[in-house]
């Protein structure tokens, strides 16, 4: 009868054998990674109006038009912005009256710029175009230099002159239309459900309609979920601002280089510095996240910025768009670059 011989692996060669099996998987895992990142990416759209020229500075987008030097979201804020600072992109938000009209405001009421303290609420969902009118705007805009109340006291005539009565959203566009054929705009729907798939239609029909060499300069964000998926689905025309589930992913894919699974289809990546995920600090100012944007014809926009250290650094990086409540200090600091 033949002996079967067994043979045991004492405990070092057990750990050698480990060792080549775990270098193995490793090995196949980089890869499997190398090769996603070879892939490369399809570009979101051919030619992007918000992508910087090569070697040029970034663009200056006005937040709400730029509510340190004028009172935002107000057409007098807007002309200062493009007519005196040179900016190139107006940034803005939208919100429906109660009688179908799209406004421009940040807040869902307009006390915080036009009621004096311990007013009732004012929310523009339950008020009238006409009824909004009646208000001031820069009611409690100070002056930055004086810390004045300068246009507190203004007539119902310097108001309408001035540009300080709550804007409609055709006429903001109509302001620069003629003159200004290159000027870009960011606008954020800021209703959701029926009213914020109504908002995305006026957006797509008045730039159709009255406005179409505007329809390539205008982007469109949104934090609802359902109307991106609205804008997506019903409005495929209208250029759109990554959602933050979408800057997420687009970030983590490429802080990986992942190519393979990237499926950003929006226009503008818009972005804050930092972003801190479930307590771990994100630096989000990486030059690869803006090469690896460009890659796909995606342009890379910061906000809000308003310190000049901060403007240097995101020059230096190649940002492609810096929005700032101060396109003043902006315009300076690009001063001295060029």
């Amino acid at each position: 009868m033949s002996k079967v011989r067994v043979i045991t692996l004492s405990g070092k060669e057990k750990k050698k054998k480990g060792a080549k099996i775990a270098l193995g998987i490793i090995g196949v895992i980089v890869l499997v990674l190398f090769i996603f990142k070879l892939i490369p990416p399809g570009k979101v759209m051919e030619n992007n109006p918000f992508i910087k020229e090569e070697g040029a500075l970034p663009m200056i987008a006005a937040h709400r038009g730029g509510g340190i030097s004028n009172p935002e979201n107000t057409l007098l804020a807007f002309r200062k912005a493009v007519n005196e600072y040179g900016i190139a992109i107006c940034e803005t938000d939208l919100w429906m009256t109660s009688d179908g009209h799209l406004v421009y405001s940040h807040d869902g009421t307009v006390n915080r710029m036009a009621c004096p303290e311990g007013a009732d609420t004012v929310t523009i969902a339950e008020h009238t175009l006409a009824e909004l009118r009646t208000y001031n705007m820069g009611f409690n805009f100070k002056d930055p230099s004086s810390g004045e109340y300068i246009y507190r006291n203004a007539t119902e005539e310097e108001q309408q002159t001035l540009g300080l009565k709550i804007l409609e959203f055709h006429e903001l566009l109509e302001e620069f239309y003629g003159t200004n054929k290159d000027l870009k705009f960011i606008v954020e729907i800021k209703n959701d459900g029926e009213t914020g798939f109504k908002a995305a239609e006026i957006i797509d029909r008045t730039l159709t309609e009255r406005f179409p060499d505007y329809k390539n300069n205008l982007v469109v964000g949104t934090f609802h979920p359902a109307i991106e998926k609205d804008l997506a689905e019903n409005h495929p025309t209208l250029l759109r601002g990554a959602s933050t589930s979408g800057a997420a992913k687009f970030v983590i894919t490429q802080m990986f280089g992942v190519n393979l699974f990237d499926k950003a289809d929006f226009a503008c990546l818009q972005i804050p510095m930092k972003y801190t995920f479930k307590g771990i600090p994100l630096d989000l100012t990486w030059r690869t996240y803006i090469s690896r944007a460009h890659r796909r014809n995606i342009a890379v926009q910061y906000w809000t910025i308003n310190d000049a250290d901060d403007m240097r650094f995101l020059i230096e990086k190649g940002a492609d768009a810096i929005m700032t409540d101060d396109p003043l200090l902006l315009k300076q600091v690009l001063e001295e670059y060029k």
